[in-house]
């Protein structure tokens, strides 16, 4: 019933306001929400995950769910308290960046219904590294709820060159860690929406920006969020550099920037700048993420991220190679019941998957 009225009655209603609009709206409802029992209770009811333990141990952190909810969403850290009862069993919150940015100049955001799309131009809006941590530290922290932090450069002229992108990460996972804020972090190295474009998703530059970053001593793992749109070779140059810095992991992977792979790419007018969301990532990130744990075995925890719409598409990011799905577009267009159905359906996979040799062969 839940399910039907969603995308029967509400769904139309909301995909017919300006979808930032939107977006705020419903942060700015959910962090209120958040801080009451009431409301916690009665979200609980409708969209938390209530199955046998689905609990996944991934570099010494446990999730009480396999799905998170994906950088781009919760900048601020305003639903840190709240994702928790929508079966989310943790998030990276962000990117944050070293200075507040206002992000790209509005419409930041465009629906691309038939395609199942998003194009996002947000320009990694969000209030700077230090008042999110202010804000984290004021928030009582959901127990068991898993915190990761997307750490970007700020939008600005000053982070645009090589030196000065270089210091705006150090400074901000340098604050966090100060703080020991954050379960683990991510450092979204491929936003395609900022000054300079991706100057880090390159072998020699990532090489440079880690070699300052590994300078901030901590005992938290760290992941990379990758491109998506990357020949394997140049892809697999920049997970070697990773290795060497003894990266924890991969966020496989961010936005698509070929518009020619949405089903209707008519749908995303030429004037809108910025990458595709949803749909359109779904067999490049599947495709990239099989071909690392083909290649690097269990060297890197690989985090699937991009298209997953339904139950059946996380099973099959799973069944490419990933140990930890994130989402964000699929909850939009699908609905908040989404990652409930996803941890049922891993519930189910699990249970079958653990059933005794001796049951399977009376069966």
């Amino acid at each position: 019933m839940i399910k039907i009225l969603y995308k029967k009655a509400l769904k139309p209603l909301l995909f017919k306001t300006d979808p930032e609009f939107i977006h705020d709206a419903f942060v700015k409802m959910g962090e209120h929400i958040g801080y009451t029992k009431a409301g916690r209770a009665l979200i609980s009811s409708m969209y938390g995950y209530k199955g046998r333990d689905i609990s996944k141990t991934v570099d010494g952190i446990t999730y009480k769910t396999p799905v998170s909810l994906a950088a781009g969403f919760d900048y601020n850290g305003q639903l840190a308290h709240i994702l928790d009862c929508l079966s989310f069993g943790g998030e990276e919150i962000g990117s944050v960046t070293a200075r507040p940015c206002e992000g790209n100049p509005k419409p930041r955001l465009k629906r691309m219904v038939k395609s199942k799309s998003l194009v996002v131009w947000k320009g990694l809006k969000n209030q700077g590294v230090d008042r999110i941590i202010n804000r984290l530290k004021s928030v009582e922290k959901p127990e068991g709820f898993i915190w990761g932090i997307s750490i970007a450069k700020t939008n600005d002229s000053e982070a645009s060159t090589f030196e000065g992108g270089v210091d705006d990460y150090h400074y901000s996972l340098k604050r966090l860690v100060e703080e020991n804020l954050g379960d683990f972090y991510t450092i979204n190295i491929s936003c395609p929406n900022v000054y300079g474009g991706e100057n880090f998703a390159e072998a020699s530059r990532l090489r440079g920006l880690f070699e300052k970053l590994s300078t901030v001593q901590h005992n938290k793992p760290i992941y990379a969020k990758m491109p998506i749109n990357t020949e394997w070779e140049e892809f697999n140059d920049m997970l070697t550099v990773l290795d060497e810095f003894g990266v924890h992991g991969v966020v496989i992977g961010n936005l698509n920037k070929n518009y020619a792979d949405s089903d209707f790419p008519e749908e995303a007018p030429e004037e809108y700048r910025g990458g595709l969301s949803g749909k359109p990532c779904f067999e490049q990130s599947n495709t990239l993420i099989r071909k690392t744990r083909q290649y690097w075995g269990h060297r890197f925890t690989i985090i699937g991220c991009g298209g997953i719409l339904s139950a059946e598409a996380a099973m099959t990011k799973l069944d490419a190679g990933a140990d930890l799905l994130q989402l964000i577009t699929g909850m939009i267009f699908e609905g908040p019941h989404l990652m409930k159905d996803i941890c049922e359906a891993y519930a189910k996979r699990h249970k079958q998957e653990t059933v005794p040799q001796e049951k399977v062969k009376a069966i």
